[in-house]
């Protein structure tokens, strides 16, 4: 049986690795226009010198050699015919597989802002290749400016701190990290970005970047509201999101919708021996969510009948500018409905979203010591409505017990 693996990233190493795990003698083909295998998670700690390029690398050294796994690196798939099961690459050659497990992930997406699309200098924070650029040609600018204050343009941030730079943060929205955080939280960082030199400008649309008559950026003119404003720079890192990377599937039958590719519990696609996993899906862009993606499409390539039941995936943890945040599902009520408990101690902060005895949603700052108990009670939909003691104070032993055969229960 040949298999190919179409990305290196958390599904496709992961869909690589458990197809060996389970088949000893398959042939196993990986093609990545990827030459490195890194966690896009982190390429602001390479930005900021805290890591290497090896270092970025979240699998063994040896992994490929290991798992006796071909790796076709620095290599684009162009297209695929899903009838004579083949692809063509882009350095010419055809491959043909078996069972082909799509993981190609997603693109930064520049918007039709003007000047945006055509300057140079200005890029996403979505590849190793982009985070080489960004590190480069902050050595040579005074001024930048990142579009977008989500996840990744707070990363791109973070990573420029103590740089010397004038660093300009350009939000629409009216907080930093809005689909994360709540304004308790969000104002504790916007406050540290600020006394760390950040220019935020929270609320306001951008609408056109100058260029220079070599197609550099001068300015980029932001709508207040009440007028408009020019802020400096250089260089322009936009991180207002990313579009799933399903070009190679046109002219295939192969279904992907504007969102990406259509996969079922499975990992499956509409054709027969085509699966796909992670961020080429565009509906769930976390790294845990892609690795188990990738475990039970390889798994379901094999016969071992595997769904995914757990799409848990709104969590996320950061640890900026010295102070540790965690975010579990539902960061705002839905309705008046559901009650909202708020305790703040110093620099401690715990707020939790329950509703009938069950949980929805929590956010943790500073102290982070309960995340543990409060993602095991939104994940596993537990009821709490029998347990007397603070909803901030309970403990494992309120809600996982033992059978007699010390087979654990909720």
């Amino acid at each position: 049986m040949k298999y190919v693996v179409i990305g290196a990233s958390a599904a496709g190493i992961s869909g690589v690795k458990t197809l060996r795990e389970l088949d000893k003698d398959a042939e196993i083909i990986l093609v990545s226009k990827d030459e490195n295998v890194y966690s896009r998670c982190i390429l602001h700690h390479y930005i900021s010198n805290h890591r290497d390029i090896e270092s970025l690398n979240f699998t063994d050294k040896k992994f490929f050699e290991d798992n006796n796994i071909t790796w076709i690196k620095g290599v684009e798939v162009k297209s695929i015919d899903d009838k004579a099961q083949s692809l063509e690459l882009s350095n010419g050659e055809t491959l043909t597989y078996d069972k082909v497990m799509l993981c190609t992930g997603a693109s930064a997406f520049i918007p039709p802002v003007e000047g945006l699309r055509e300057g140079n200098n200005v890029v996403g924070l979505r590849n190793l290749e982009d985070a080489v650029l960004i590190k480069e040609v902050a050595k040579k600018v005074k001024n930048v400016v990142v579009l977008g204050a989500g996840l990744v343009g707070i990363d791109a941030v973070s990573g420029l701190l103590g740089k010397g730079l004038n660093v300009s943060l350009v939000e629409m929205g009216n907080k930093i990290l809005p689909l994360q955080l709540d304004k308790y939280t969000s104002d504790v960082y916007q406050k540290k970005f600020s006394e760390n030199g950040v220019n935020l400008k929270l609320g306001v649309r951008a609408e056109k970047l100058i260029l220079d008559e070599n197609k550099n950026p001068k300015a980029l003119v932001i709508n207040t509201g009440n007028g408009t404003e020019e802020v400096p720079c250089e260089l322009v890192i936009v991180a207002t999101g990313v579009r799933s990377n399903t070009s190679f599937l046109e002219g295939s039958n192969i279904e992907f919708d504007k969102f990406g590719l259509i996969i079922d519990e499975k990992g499956k696609t509409n054709i027969e021996n085509v699966y796909g996993a992670g961020d080429i899906t565009g509906r769930n862009p976390i790294w845990p969510t892609a690795v188990k993606e990738g475990i039970i499409a390889a798994n379901n390539m094999l016969g071992n009948e595997m769904i995914m039941t757990d799409f848990f995936g709104s969590k996320n943890t950061m640890n900026l500018v010295g102070v540790p945040t965690m975010s579990l599902g539902d960061t705002e009520p839905k309705d008046e409905t559901y009650k909202v408990d708020v305790k703040i101690d110093g620099d401690n902060y715990k707020k939790i979203i329950h509703k009938d005895g069950r949980i929805y949603g929590a956010i943790i700052q500073g102290d982070l010591s309960y995340a543990g108990v409060l993602t095991q009670l939104i994940k596993e939909n537990i009821d709490i409505s029998r347990v007397t003691k603070s909803i901030f104070d309970i403990d494992y032993a309120d809600f996982f017990n033992m059978k007699e055969n010390f087979e654990f229960i909720y």
